[in-house]
């Protein structure tokens, strides 16, 4: 297990892109906010544990790196922002659960932009990640 206060974020970045190009799912312990019996948010921040298949990382217009994957608990498409990761283990095996169609993706959220970043398949991880923070900076 990998503790993301003990590396860079570009480092776990480029971990957790290596895991998304070999399609290998990862076991994460993240924070998510907290909800009370009414659905609302508390504001306070709860550990969870969660394997999920990574499909995609973007960048949202406040600047925070987006993970876009699949739970493997519930099948499910989830976001998980990397910052509130907090560690994280690669598996070995192979990814297991269908990622939606684009038909049956709902449209995106209103106010939530994203950054597409574009760049060929057999570069190397690290200009992957540079690019990727190039798109932040800009």
């Amino acid at each position: 297990m990998r503790h993301t206060k003990n590396e860079t974020t570009t480092l776990t970045l480029t971990r957790l892109i290596t895991a998304l190009d070999h399609q290998h799912p990862t076991t994460i312990t993240y924070l998510k906010e907290e909800k009370d019996e009414a659905g609302r948010r508390t504001g306070h921040l709860v550990e969870t544990v969660r394997t999920i298949e990574i499909f995609d990382v973007v960048v949202s217009a406040a600047g925070d790196i987006l993970l876009k994957a699949m739970d493997r608990e519930t099948s499910e498409a989830r976001t998980f922002r990397l910052e509130r990761l907090v560690a994280y283990t690669i598996h070995r095996t192979a990814n297991t659960v269908a990622r939606p169609t684009a038909d049956a993706r709902p449209a995106r959220t209103t106010g939530l932009a994203t950054i597409t970043v574009l760049y060929p398949v057999d570069s190397p991880i690290a200009a992957r990640v540079q690019l990727l923070a190039d798109a932040l900076a800009a």
